[in-house]
C-alpha cells in the first residue's frame, strides 16, 4: 500500500469511476488512487435502483436548448460507444426505442416545431417523427384507450440506451486496476482533505495519504467538502429525492412526456426495467429532503454544513420555493409518499403515458430511488440547473446532477486534460486513443443503413 500519489480520487460513484478508467488507461500518470466510502463501487446514487437508468442525448429531453443538446450527445456518444464496446451481451445495458410523446394539438404543435424548425431533427438523424400508427407499433399500450380524435405525436428514436450505472462504473474500475499502479480503497472513508501547498493531506478511516493533485467526485458530498476547504461559498443545493412506482409489463421501451424548461425533473416517463424488461418503472416523483443520501439520517447534518445556515441560504430557498410553478409541484409530490392516498394522486400521471392503466396497476417501489442534488447560487437566489464542477489549484470538486451520468466520459476526459496540467509538462492524456475506444465505437445513422 503506498502513501504517496499523484493523483488521488474521492468517490467511486460513476464520476468518480469514469475518470480512474480515463487517467489509467490513457495518461501516463503513474500513481493513482480511487476511495470509495462504501464497501462497493457505486452503492448510492449509481446504483441502477436509484435513478432513472436513462442515457440522455438531449433528443427526447424537451427542457434542452440545440446548443445544450449538442454539448449532452457528445458525453453520451461517448458512454454509448464504451458499452457497445465492452458490454456486447447486453449485460449492463440494454437498447430498447425511446420517445418523448405529444398528446393533443398545442404540444403536438411545439414538439413539431422543435423537431422541424429548431434544429433538432438535423442534429439526431436517427430522430423521427411519428404519428399515432407508428406509436401503437412501437408501444401499443400508449394508444390503447385513448380517444381517437385526440391528435397523438412522438419523437422517436432507436437509441434508447437504457443503462446500469452501478454496472459500469464497476466496470471502468476493472478496466484501471488492470494497470500498474492504481489502487482501489473500498468501505474507506475521507475524514479530512487539506492542502498543505507542495501537496494534499489525505486522511481517511484506513491512514493518511498524500498527492500531487486531487479530485472530488463524491455527488452532494463534494460541495460540502469544498466548503470545508473555502471553495463553493456562492452555493447551496436543493436535493430532491426521487421514487417510482412499477407495474407489470406495459412498456416495450422508454416514453417520456414534454418537459418544462423550469422543472426538467418534473416530467414523469415510464420504462422497462434495464434487467427485467417485464417491468416498467414510471416517475420520476421528487420530493425536497434535508437530507445528501436518501433514507440516511446521518447525512441530514451534511446536508446543514452545505446549506450554510446563512442569510444567502434562507433567501434563496424562500426565493425558489415561492415560484408559483415550483411550489405546487413540491407540494403535489409531497402526496405521493402517502399511502394509498399517493398512489391515486399519481395515477394520473402514468395514464398521460398509459391511458387504460388502472390503480391496481401500479406499486410504490421500495428501496428505490435516490437524492439528485439541485445546484442553488446564492448570488442569483435561483436554482443553476445542469453540472457544476470548482477548480481549485490542482483540485477538482464535481457535484453532478443530471445528465451527469450521461456525461461521464466527457467530464472525465475533460478532468484527465486539466490533471495533467496540473502535473506538468512530463504527463500527458491521449485524447485520440480515448476517442477510438469509446465515441468511435458508437453506431452512426449512415453505418446502420449499409
Amino acid at each position: 500500500m503506498s502513501e504517496n500519489y499523484d493523483l488521488i480520487i474521492v468517490g467511486g460513484g460513476i464520476s468518480g469511476a469514469s475518470l480512474l478508467y480515463a487517467v489509467s488507461n490513457f495518461t501516463d500518470i503513474d500513481r493513482v488512487a480511487l476511495f470509495e466510502k462504501e464497501d462497493d463501487i457505486a452503492a448510492v446514487n449509481s446504483h441502477h435502483t436509484n435513478n432513472s437508468q436513462t442515457l440522455h442525448f438531449g433528443d427526447i429531453e424537451t427542457n434542452y436548448t440545440l446548443d445544450k443538446a449538442e454539448e449532452v450527445k457528445e458525453g453520451a456518444e461517448l458512454l454509448a460507444g464504451y458499452l457497445e464496446n465492452v458490454d456486447p451481451d447486453r449485460e449492463m445495458h440494454a437498447k430498447r426505442s425511446k420517445m418523448v410523446l405529444a398528446v393533443g394539438d398545442e404540444e403536438a404543435e411545439s414538439l413539431e416545431a422543435r423537431y422541424e424548425d429548431e434544429g433538432f431533427g438535423e442534429l439526431f438523424p436517427k430522430l423521427r417523427a411519428i404519428g399515432r400508427e407508428e406509436i401503437a407499433e412501437l408501444e401499443p399500450a400508449v394508444v390503447e384507450g385513448r380517444d381517437p380524435d385526440e391528435r397523438l405525436l412522438a419523437l422517436q428514436t432507436p437509441d434508447g440506451y437504457v443503462v446500469d450505472y452501478g454496472e459500469t462504473s464497476a466496470s471502468f474500475v476493472s478496466e484501471a486496476t488492470e494497470q500498474d499502479g492504481v489502487d482501489v480503497y473500498t468501505g474507506t472513508k475521507v475524514t479530512n482533505l487539506a492542502d498543505r501547498g507542495t501537496a494534499f493531506s489525505v486522511e481517511t478511516d484506513a491512514g493518511r495519504f498524500h498527492s500531487d493533485a486531487v479530485v472530488v467526485a463524491a455527488g452532494s458530498h463534494s460541495l460540502q467538502i469544498a466548503k470545508e476547504m473555502g471553495y463553493g461559498e456562492n452555493m447551496s443545493l436543493l436535493p430532491v429525492a426521487g421514487s417510482f412506482f412499477l407495474a407489470d409489463d406495459l412498456l416495450n421501451g422508454k416514453v417520456y412526456t414534454l418537459q418544462m424548461k423550469k422543472l426538467p425533473f418534473a416530467a414523469v416517463h415510464g420504462d422497462a426495467d434495464v434487467h427485467d424488461d417485464s417491468v416498467t418503472r414510471f416517475g420520476p416523483t421528487a420530493k425536497l429532503v434535508p437530507a445528501l443520501e436518501r433514507g440516511r439520517l446521518s447525512t441530514v447534518g451534511d446536508f446543514f454544513d452545505v446549506f450554510g445556515l446563512s442569510a444567502d441560504s434562507f433567501l434563496s430557498y424562500a426565493n425558489i420555493l415561492s415560484d408559483r410553478i415550483l411550489l405546487p409541484y413540491v407540494l403535489r409530490n409531497l402526496v405521493y409518499d402517502l399511502p394509498e392516498v399517493g398512489k391515486r394522486a399519481f395515477l394520473p400521471n402514468v395514464q398521460k403515458v398509459v391511458p387504460s392503466a388502472e390503480l391496481d396497476d401500479i406499486e410504490r417501489a421500495k428501496g428505490y430511488g435516490g437524492v439528485r442534488p439541485q445546484i442553488v447560487d446564492t448570488d442569483a437566489k435561483a436554482l443553476d440547473m445542469g453540472e457544476a464542477t470548482i477548480l481549485g489549484d490542482n483540485i477538482i470538486f464535481n457535484i453532478t446532477p443530471s445528465p451527469g451520468a450521461s456525461t461521464c466520459l466527457k467530464n472525465a476526459m475533460n478532468d484527465a486534460q486539466r490533471v495533467v496540467e496540473f502535473l506538468g509538462d512530463d504527463y500527458e492524456f491521449d485524447e485520440e486513443a480515448f476517442r477510438a475506444e469509446t465515441i468511435d465505437q458508437f453506431p452512426r445513422a449512415e453505418e446502420l443503413e449499409t
